[in-house]
C-alpha cells in the first residue's frame, strides 16, 4: 500500500475526504518526526512505540577492495510492534 492508498482508505474508514485524511496523515507523522528528533519515543498502546536507538561507532569494510573505513556513530529511528499488531498479523 503506498500513500495515496493509505490516504484512500483512512478517508473511507473514517468517512472524511481525502484533503482531511492527507492532512491527518501529515499531522502524524510531522509529530512523531518531532517527537523523535527530541530524543522521545511515541507509544502507541497496541500497535508498538517508535523510538530512536543509538549506534556506536565501528569499523567496517568495503566489500569491493577489502580495505577497513570507519563508520561514524549516529542515531537511527526503531519500531516496535505492539502484541495486538503481532496477534492481528498472525
Amino acid at each position: 500500500m503506498n500513500r495515496q492508498e493509505l490516504i484512500a482508505a483512512v478517508a473511507a474508514e473514517a468517512n472524511i475526504s481525502k484533503a482531511e485524511a492527507s492532512k491527518a496523515l501529515d499531522a502524524l507523522t510531522g509529530t512523531i518526526i518531532q517527537t523523535l528528533k527530541k530524543g522521545d519515543s511515541v507509544s502507541l498502546i497496541g500497535f508498538g512505540t517508535f523510538k530512536v536507538t543509538a549506534r556506536a561507532a565501528r569499523t567496517g569494510r568495503n566489500p569491493q577492495t577489502g580495505k577497513e573505513l570507519k563508520i561514524a556513530a549516529r542515531k537511527a529511528p526503531g519500531f516496535s510492534a505492539g502484541k495486538a499488531l503481532k496477534d492481528a498479523v498472525n
